[in-house]
């Protein structure tokens, strides 16, 4: 299964009001594994970026006069998420910048139609309900690392926030079984489990001591005289 974690980040709130998304970074994610085939672009927007969102994501319109515009990276941004699961947090947020987007450009179809979506903002107050479930939160909550931080960006949140969802699915990020191990008889492992070598290992036996028999059987006695004839079973063989 392919899933992509999308982020973005926008001169505004409402597309509705003309804003527009200013980054887009996106961590690919198969069969549940990190691959480093990520996706991260800054975009010119072609209007001023409000100061509450500069506050919240440090992006001025300084840093992005010389950088693509969406209709420059559509093409390659819908190659890289076709077929996909989105992952996102608050993705109606997200998904209705890229709908915006696409619509300027004309192009068919809304993202939703394109591709799944798994809301991650949803989730969490599934499984958690009546607590806080920002990203921030989740992070403390699922002992993810988000110490850099200190801004908002969206390559940085969604490589923060599929940290967070492996977490949240009981999912396993650290370690990697090595699939299709070839084994010394020369058979494939493919479900990458090594099997344990017991040759020269034996196993330690221990014997129960006189008293310990001793008190055992005082013990069956005690039993069989309380029971009578239902007493110890493997007596009465």
């Amino acid at each position: 299964m392919r899933q992509v974690v999308l982020d973005t980040e926008t001169t505004g709130l409402e597309p509705e009001q003309g804003h527009r998304i200013i980054e887009i970074g996106c961590v690919e994610l198969i069969e549940r594994r990190l691959t480093g085939n990520n996706f991260h672009v800054y975009l010119q927007p072609d209007r001023e970026i409000d100061a509450a969102a500069v506050e919240v994501h440090g992006i001025t319109n300084a840093f992005l006069a010389d950088k693509p515009r969406f209709v420059d990276v559509a093409d390659d941004l819908m190659r890289y998420l076709a077929g996909a699961e989105l992952v996102i947090h608050n993705a109606p947020f997200d998904v209705g910048f890229l709908d915006a987007e696409l619509a300027r450009l004309e192009r068919a179809g809304t993202i939703s139609e394109r591709c799944g979506v798994l809301d991650t903002l949803v989730m969490a107050r599934k499984k958690h309900p009546g607590q806080r479930n920002s990203l921030d939160a989740l992070c403390g909550r699922y002992d993810v690392d988000n110490s850099r931080r200190d801004k908002h960006g969206a390559l940085l949140d969604a490589e923060i926030l599929a940290d967070v969802y492996l977490a949240m699915t009981g999912g396993q990020t650290a370690l990697s079984l090595d699939a299709d191990v070839q084994l010394e008889n020369g058979s494939a492992n493919v479900a990458g489990v090594r099997p344990v070598n017991r040759h020269g290992a034996a196993l330690r036996v221990v014997q129960a001591t006189a008293e310990e028999l001793a008190a055992h059987e005082s013990r069956l006695d005690a039993i069989t005289s309380m029971a009578g004839d239902n007493g110890v079973v493997w007596r009465r063989h």
